[in-house]
């Protein structure tokens, strides 16, 4: 089958490791179904895999991509869930230790086929696209958790989206706009702040600008560069959900005396479960959100996609098309 691989790593040179070409076909075992994909997403993760964060050489090749939507093996339409609980687990499977995501310990969804448990497929909602239902597995997810389950902000309240552009942040933009959330973002490109008005924002801000007012809930994925400017951006109560770091994890102030003071949170939330990426499938498709694809490419040009986000010229998802 057709696959965008990683065979080799770089931490300045990713793209030397990417190979888009022939792989062996997933092997069917009990308890996991072969789908047959017809889009993938591509993520920051698929760009650190080949940069050797999160992925050990000894794993290498590995089929790249934890997004994806096909057919399987009876013929139902099925979005993928990342998440690979171990063996035995029960109960949010986010929050087993040992957990990996589809392309860190088995192959990943940027490929013609993909190998999963069965347990792993979600229904993939009537009216939702090939293209739209591959962008929720990871980004959209991350999102959806984010906000509906850690923020701990209702609709009506203001959450500050923190480097607009990315998966993620569009998502959030998206989600929250359609669910009667007051959303501001941030961005350090005057084009991807004018679209993220135009996606729901309701107004826009450089990074580090002094806000009009404090936000009840801060959503965080940019890390050190935005850290003190989301702790100083909160109501007193309030509370930052950070997801990931993508500028870094160890900000020049950890601004501990503002945050117990004002009696802050700050939650961490990864990813989400099976059920929750089910209920964000039908939640798309009940409010007729369409998530921002910045480009969808045939598989056969994954190599371009890659490349779009290592330069981070990203505005949403990049998602591949197969067949």
């Amino acid at each position: 089958m057709l696959a965008a691989t990683a065979v080799s790593q770089s931490a300045t040179d990713p793209l030397s490791g990417l190979r888009v070409g022939d792989h062996p076909d997933p092997e069917p075992k009990p308890g996991w179904s072969v789908v047959r994909l017809r889009a993938a997403g591509l993520n920051h993760h698929d760009v650190f895999s080949l940069q050797g964060v999160g992925l050990s050489a000894d794993r290498l090749p590995m089929v790249l991509g934890c997004d994806g939507a096909g057919i399987d093996e009876d013929g139902n339409e099925v979005i993928v869930h990342a998440v690979i609980p171990t063996q035995g687990w029960t109960g949010d499977e986010t929050l087993d230790p040992r957990r990996t995501l589809l392309s860190e310990l088995h192959d990943g969804t940027i490929a013609e086929q993909v190998a999963v448990p069965t347990r792993n497929l979600v229904p993939k909602p009537e009216g939702l696209g090939w293209e739209q239902a591959a962008c929720l597995s990871t980004a959209w997810l991350t999102a959806y958790k984010m906000l509906f389950v850690n923020s701990g902000v209702t609709p009506g309240g203001t959450v500050l989206v923190q480097g607009a552009g990315g998966g993620v942040a569009t998502a959030l933009i998206q989600l929250g706009a359609a669910t009667g959330y007051r959303v501001w973002a941030t961005s350090r490109d005057e084009d991807k702040r004018q679209r993220a008005l135009e996606i729901g924002a309701d107004r826009v801000f450089a990074p580090g600008e002094r806000l009009p007012e404090r936000v009840d809930a801060v959503l965080e994925s940019v890390g050190a560069a935005t850290w003190s400017h989301s702790v100083n951006s909160l109501v007193p109560g309030g509370t930052i959900v950070i997801c990931g770091a993508t500028s870094g994890d160890a900000p020049a102030k950890a601004e501990l005396t503002k945050i117990f003071f004002k009696q802050l949170r700050v939650v961490g939330s990864t990813m989400g479960t099976r059920s929750e990426l089910e209920r964000l499938a039908n939640l798309v498709v009940a409010r007729g959100i369409s998530p921002v694809i910045d480009s969808a490419l045939p598989l056969t040009s994954a190599r371009d996609g890659f490349a779009k986000m290592v330069e981070g010229e990203v505005f949403g998802k990049v998602v591949f098309t197969v067949g």
